[in-house]
């Protein structure tokens, strides 16, 4: 018990000294509420605020017993009651809204107006949709003293940019339990995300519980997977909060977890067990875990495929049904002879047009049953109807070919989380950007080079015209997508939030929101209310994962990781290639790919340099600590293996603290500065040694996986001069 308060007293002494000094980009920020995403229009009606002990809700229309507890979670959410009492501190919220026959589709009207006017909130809403999301920005504008909860005047003006705003989460390379997911939808509810993609087969597992094909659950899930039951309770807590939920069940490729229970429909025959996924570890796109095939010219396979679908549609009333379609190794069906000849009997001239006749199959099958098919960008290598929605993944030039052809498109290219890129690189990419997201460059031409198959598939396009108006038209938005193949349950709140929200800010808010300065200063602050009302367990989920390490070494470890942040890019999946699971417990695991003590450190030494000099004492207090930190962390590492792999990031940090300190004092001479500048060339170094998105360059990658993330700092106080973002 002693251990786990430390930690306790660590992580919140850290977190809090984070937080309160970040600067601030405009004067109005220190006491108006921070939003994300952004509104559609908002005015606010001076700098007074009104506080309520309680708020009483009077509803005008519409509205069913949904929407009631929606309310009953804002008044929680805010420690409110909505019952009288003598006191003189109330405020009333009056609700007005409409029918919406299409809530919960993609066509629901989302848009709502909310005024606050000395403690008087009115909420006019054009769907249930539109009044959980008033719900949710009346939160974030909800300030907190001890007599109750503050308000701004204010009045917003608001609706979507676009009506698909996704979070997909990879279930089958680590499983993640219901109330793990159901975290999730509680943050997603509060910053606007309406459709949850569960990516429920591939590879490593089948993760729901088959009644007509048991063997899915009993061979195909190691253990874990979800019932039915669970599967239907988790889509009504979703649509409670506005959230629809798509699932995936990946057909033909990715089959070895149900060709593992069925392999009577195989393309070829199966790896062997040693070189097959298990529940839990690592399957990296393209090794041979992930290449089997189904068979597609055996008619058994298609019943099979038809009936596990109708047996799953019913848990998943959504009318969109994501049937994969991703990465079939062609060799799988050029390699089976049977399969050769009845290509050339019906003229296939190769593996993409065969895949083109079962994707139409299973598109007809699925439109039969009332529902929209969603399928992978290389759908797009042979005719299909034109009613398939596109999820563009390999790079921002397929969203042109997918609209050229009059698909509905959904945008995941660039939106990888599982790329562990801060939060600043997601948000500057467009779903309408053709430029935004794919292979250039120097990554290219080597990739090229090495007769790397998936090379020109991922090229960026820069002949392309930019989108014309109908194929914006056909955009339905996009989704933030989470890969697990180095994700354990412990580590799924930090590594989607609260990168997640500025994904969601680029979905929601008007193109013209684009300030990364003003983001970087909103988002620790939306991380703090997201971890206090959603990702409840994120605190503990890390004092779980550090408790994993000696008690003496944990002040050094989370000091180092407050100021670290992963390597990038695939990288991480090639180093869980190799050290297998154990690296869900490496220090890499925990640290987290926006470190907010960097981010203010770095703004402050910007400051600095830019004449400043009221911010010197909190630089030489923050330099002080991580130029003694590894002294301690010497000591107190005790021969544990993960740590030893990280000591010189330790002693890096440490030269790098010593060196800003000496910046401050005037006292770099020119011998020193070339050891100064040796130091900062081996941090640019590491972090071009993971700046390829597919590949690596050939560079040596930085022990244990860590990046030092207040280099920049460091570079301004040396220059003497700020740093260009």
């Amino acid at each position: 018990m002693a251990k786990r308060n430390r930690l306790r007293a660590i992580l919140f002494s850290a977190g809090v000294s984070s937080l309160c000094v970040l600067p601030l980009s405009h004067a109005r920020a220190a006491v108006l509420p921070d939003l994300m995403p952004v509104p559609s229009a908002i005015a606010w009606q001076g700098e007074d605020e009104k506080t309520c002990d309680r708020i009483m809700i009077d509803w005008h229309g519409a509205h069913d017993p949904m929407l009631v507890r929606g309310s009953e979670r804002l008044l929680h959410f805010l420690h409110l009651s909505s019952h009288s009492s003598e006191k003189q501190a109330a405020c009333s919220l009056e609700i007005r809204n409409r029918e919406d026959p299409d809530y919960l589709a993609v066509d629901e009207r989302e848009s709502y107006r909310l005024s606050i006017y000395h403690g008087k909130i009115t909420l006019n809403a054009d769907g249930p949709a539109g009044v959980l999301h008033g719900f949710a920005t009346l939160l974030q504008l909800a300030g907190s003293t001890a007599g109750g909860v503050t308000f701004h005047d204010v009045t917003i003006d608001d609706a979507p940019r676009f009506p698909w705003r996704g979070l997909m989460i990879d279930v089958a390379r680590h499983f993640m339990s219901v109330p793990a997911l159901r975290r999730q939808i509680d943050a997603m509810e509060l910053t606007k995300l309406n459709v949850l993609h569960l990516h429920l087969s591939d590879g490593s597992a089948f993760r729901v519980e088959s009644q007509i094909f048991p063997r899915l659950q009993t061979v195909s899930s190691h253990g874990q997977y979800y019932t039915q039951n669970e599967i239907r309770s988790l889509v009504v807590y979703a649509a409670e909060r506005g959230i629809r939920v798509v699932p995936e069940f990946d057909v033909p490729g990715h089959a070895l977890a149900v060709l593992e229970a069925y392999p009577e429909f195989a393309a070829q025959p199966l790896p062997a067990a040693n070189a097959a996924c298990t529940g839990g570890s690592a399957c990296i796109a393209g090794s041979n875990a992930n290449n089997p095939a189904l068979d597609p010219t055996k008619p058994e396979t298609l019943v099979f495929v038809e009936k596990l679908f109708a047996e799953m549609m019913p848990l998943f009333p959504d009318a969109y049904f994501h049937a994969g379609g991703d990465e079939v190794v062609a060799s799988q069906w050029t390699g089976n002879p049977q399969i050769v000849r009845y290509m050339q009997a019906h003229n296939y001239p190769d593996a993409s047009a065969l895949q083109g006749e079962f994707t139409a199959k299973i598109q007809s099958f699925l439109a039969a049953q009332g529902k929209t098919m969603i399928g992978w960008d290389e759908v797009l290598s042979a005719p299909v109807p034109k009613s398939v929605v596109v999820d563009v993944w390999r790079s921002s030039k397929w969203i042109n070919t997918a609209t050229a052809r009059q698909h509905p498109v959904l945008v995941s290219s660039g939106y990888y989380l599982d790329l562990l890129r801060p939060a600043r690189e997601y948000y500057q990419i467009d779903p309408y950007d053709l430029m935004a997201s794919g292979l250039a460059g120097p990554e290219l031409e080597h990739a090229r080079q090495i007769h790397f198959r998936l090379a020109d598939a991922f090229a960026l396009d820069p002949a392309l015209p930019p989108l014309n108006a109908r194929q914006k038209n056909h955009v339905l938005g996009g989704e933030a997508v989470l890969w697990t193949e180095a994700v354990s349950e412990q580590m799924l709140d930090q590594r989607l939030w609260p990168r997640a929200a500025v994904i969601a800010e680029r979905l929601w808010s008007p193109e013209t929101v684009k300030d990364v300065v003003d983001m970087e200063r909103r988002l620790p602050h939306i991380a703090v209310q997201l971890n206090r009302l959603a990702l409840t367990t994120t605190q503990q989920d890390r004092e779980q994962m550090l408790s994993r390490y000696p008690a003496s070494s944990v002040y050094a470890l989370d000091t180092l990781l407050q100021v670290t942040s992963p390597v990038r890019n695939y990288t991480i999946n090639r180093m869980i290639k190799k050290a297998g699971e154990d690296l869900l417990t490496w220090p890499v695991a925990m640290a987290e790919p926006d470190s907010f003590s960097a981010m203010r450190f770095n703004q402050l030494a910007e400051a600095y340099v830019q004449g400043d000099r009221s911010v010197a004492q909190q630089l030489r207090h923050d330099l002080e600590q991580w130029a003694a930190n590894d002294g301690l962390f010497e000591k107190t590492i005790g021969g544990v293996t993960a740590l030893e792999t990280i000591r010189p990031i330790s002693q890096q940090l440490s030269s790098l603290a010593r060196a800003g300190l000496e910046a401050l004092d005037g006292k770099v001479d020119t011998s020193r500065r070339a050891q100064i500048e040796k130091l900062l060339t081996q941090q640019q170094e590491a972090l071009a040694a993971s700046s390829w998105q597919l590949l690596s360059p050939p560079l040596p990658q930085p022990p244990g996986g860590l990046l030092i993330d207040i280099v920049p700092g460091i570079r301004a106080l040396v220059d003497g001069k700020p740093t260009v973002h």
